[in-house]
């Protein structure tokens, strides 16, 4: 099948349990991604080495368990999520498969071909998240769009969005009217200025 297959999808992590495998700089990325997006994460990371960093993190969020130990199989009870982030290629696919096994989606860090799903870029402008992928292929041109969209983005977009929902709120009428409703007005938002 040609083409991008990824079907993007916003998830909440504070109602998931995330398994990070890898303690160093790969491992600290991620887990720093994980809780850009969701400062609630469950996270649980797994490594026999650990930087500082990635406890100095733990120390701020509640949510995050650090277990300084080899991987073992029983680590991955309960987890919903799981991002592998080691330097052992053999130990990615056991990742891989056992997480498939038990109908975990995994991220194999650097290696799409074993991806359930990539970690995309993301643009926030308060509740505003836009998610970038390049299918794997470059993260550098992600990060550059990242940054053209942050730049083309207003900071006011969160109060517009707060202002959305008020209206959407107040609407009448059934779900094909208010959705009529809504884009009459946000057309605004795309028609060029005269």
């Amino acid at each position: 099948m040609e083409g991008n297959q990824l079907f993007p999808v916003f998830l909440k992590l504070n109602q998931l349990h995330t398994l990070v495998i890898g303690g160093g700089p790969v491992g600290l990325e991620k887990l720093t991604a994980l809780l850009g997006n969701s400062n609630a994460a469950k996270v649980t990371v797994v490594a026999e080495e650990i930087m500082d960093e990635v406890y100095a993190i733990a120390l701020q969020y509640p949510s995050i368990q650090i277990r300084k130990k080899s991987f073992e199989l029983t680590d991955l009870e309960g987890i919903n999520l799981i991002v592998a982030a080691t330097n052992n290629p053999e130990l990615n696919e056991l990742i891989k498969a056992e997480g498939n096994r038990r109908n975990v989606l995994v991220n194999i860090a650097d290696k799409p071909a074993l991806c359930d799903f990539y970690l995309s870029s993301i643009v926030r402008k308060g509740d505003l998240k836009v998610a970038i992928s390049t299918n794997g292929k470059s993260p550098t041109i992600a990060k550059r769009l990242k940054e053209v969209f942050s730049e083309c983005l207003p900071e006011e977009m969160d109060a517009v969005l707060e202002q959305m929902q008020t209206i959407r709120d107040s609407l009448k009428g059934d779900f094909a009217a208010k959705v009529k409703q809504l884009d009459e007005l946000t057309s605004l938002l795309v028609k060029p200025l005269k």
